[in-house]
């Protein structure tokens, strides 16, 4: 598959990613277009791995907690999901959407890029510890703290625990 053709197929789904992973539209299209970039220099090496795709939500991953450290000071709230957001299980088409991005954003970076990638990206325990690069035990207490987090509120939904995979 050419660079070209993963962009086309892919480009919605990793703003989509970017944008519940950082709570600012802008900054996934900013975030998505440096590491494309970046990805566009190294395809060939990207391509020949087993889940090319896996690798560059991996490099986005690594630029949003990077990001995360030079831009502490800036904060914008996402109110509205991307516009590319598609129908049926989307975590960002849920009715309670604008309370839900509230309370993820005023989450810890770590806990939060733990929930994108079990509960919106559906990965396993192994599989995000993979992914962040720590331990399963780490994905687990990060998950239970955020999740204690967002349950703070018992009258507002948030996102429910599945089991541990």
């Amino acid at each position: 598959m050419s660079f070209e053709e993963y962009v086309t197929a892919r480009l919605p789904a990793l703003l989509r990613y970017a944008a519940v992973l950082t709570g600012d539209r802008d900054l996934a299209e900013d975030l998505v277009q440096d590491v494309l970039v970046r990805a566009h220099a190294r395809w060939r090496r990207i391509a020949g791995t087993d889940e090319p795709d896996r690798y560059v939500r991996r490099m986005i991953i690594n630029a949003h907690l990077s990001w995360r450290r030079r831009w502490s000071t800036r904060r914008v709230l996402l109110v509205d999901p991307p516009a590319t957001a598609g129908a049926g299980g989307d975590p960002a088409d849920r009715p309670d959407r604008d309370e839900l991005w509230l309370r993820l954003s005023r989450l810890p970076r770590q806990q939060r890029a733990v929930l994108v990638l079990r509960y919106y990206e559906d990965l396993s325990v192994a599989e995000t510890a993979a992914v962040l690069g720590c331990s399963s035990g780490t994905v687990r207490a990060y998950a239970s703290r955020a999740l204690a987090a967002l349950r703070v509120d018992p009258d507002v939904p948030a996102l429910h625990p599945r089991s541990s995979r």
